[in-house]
């Protein structure tokens, strides 16, 4: 009799620590409640939206099992700071919010520093703090080192001669390069490194701009969209065929020599009846044996040049 109840005792107890490590197990493969969470990493709520880069909120998104009523509000160092949502009621699948950094006031400004969202299931009275951090960043960052550049000259002509302006510099921490030209955004750099190379090649907005002289203003901004204020560091004159006088005089049947400001290696000139090729950058051509007043044209990688050549 002592043996059948050692053993029914045995049985009891194995069906037991089976039905408790079947319970273990099933509350580890149980599926949370919130899944497919993506949350933006940073933002600034005072930068320029007309700006590039600039993200003045954060994205909040993530999926629910099923439906919900939801309460969901920013935490900072597990103190709650802002709300989000109160008491809302969301269907089966995603749930998109934002996260400006403001205060439930709408008005004032948190803090710069780390947030964390979290979210209350209101009917399972259960509280999720998602793992996904977010900053707050207000700062821009600071150009450390660059070269101003007085006066350069470009021919964004595609020949391979001084088709653009480029210029290293260097940041106070991970951001973007940005050049701005007549306070328009000319170039934005995709690299998001301490060190980088600005580089401009005549245009703005797509737009390669007419010859004449620019003034390059330079700035630097961050992953969160602060941008500090532009300065000017280069005057760029974008210049493709440029004669040393707009009018030449010259004695008939004479030679007389024209200065020509260009990058090219070639160039080609039309004057009177006669024309011709040079690899020298000042053209000395004879004037026809009759006084009067001629036009002489001179082109470049297909730009053209023109002056008046009065002879006596």
């Amino acid at each position: 009799m002592a043996r059948v109840l050692s053993t029914a005792f045995c049985v009891a107890l194995l069906a037991a620590t089976a039905f408790a490590f079947a319970l273990t197990e099933g509350a580890k493969t149980e599926l949370s409640p919130i899944y497919a969470t993506k949350i933006d990493k940073v933002f600034s709520p005072t930068c320029n939206p007309n700006d590039d880069g600039c993200k003045q909120a954060a994205l909040i998104s993530f999926k629910l099992r099923k439906k919900q009523t939801l309460e969901v509000w920013v935490d900072h160092n597990g103190n709650q700071v802002a709300s989000i949502i109160s008491h809302r009621t969301y269907p089966k699948g995603k749930v998109s919010l934002s996260f400006d950094g403001t205060t439930d006031d709408g008005i004032t400004i948190l803090h710069d520093g780390i947030y964390q969202v979290v979210v209350r299931l209101v009917q399972e009275h259960r509280t999720i703090t998602l793992p996904n951090l977010i900053e707050i960043d207000t700062v821009a960052p600071e150009l450390t080192h660059f070269k101003k550049r007085i006066q350069k000259y470009i021919s964004p002509d595609g020949d391979k001669h001084n088709d653009f302006f480029s210029e290293k510099y260097t940041l106070d921490g991970p951001g973007h390069g940005v050049l701005l030209v007549f306070d328009q955004q000319a170039v934005f750099t995709r690299s998001k490194s301490v060190h980088g190379v600005l580089t401009w090649n005549g245009t703005v907005d797509g737009k390669l701009q007419p010859p004449g002289k620019y003034t390059l203003y330079i700035a630097a901004q961050d992953v969160a969209g602060n941008r500090s204020t532009p300065f000017p560091f280069a005057v760029i004159t974008i210049r493709y065929i440029q004669l040393g006088r707009k009018q030449y005089e010259a004695r008939a049947g004479r030679r007389f020599a024209v200065a020509v400001h260009t990058d090219a290696p070639l160039v080609s000139w039309l004057f009177d009846r006669g024309r011709g090729t040079s690899h020298s950058h000042t053209l000395r051509i004879r004037a026809p044996r009759k006084p009067g007043t001629y036009h002489l044209y001179v082109t470049a990688s297909g730009h053209t040049a023109g002056a008046t050549v009065v002879v006596q």
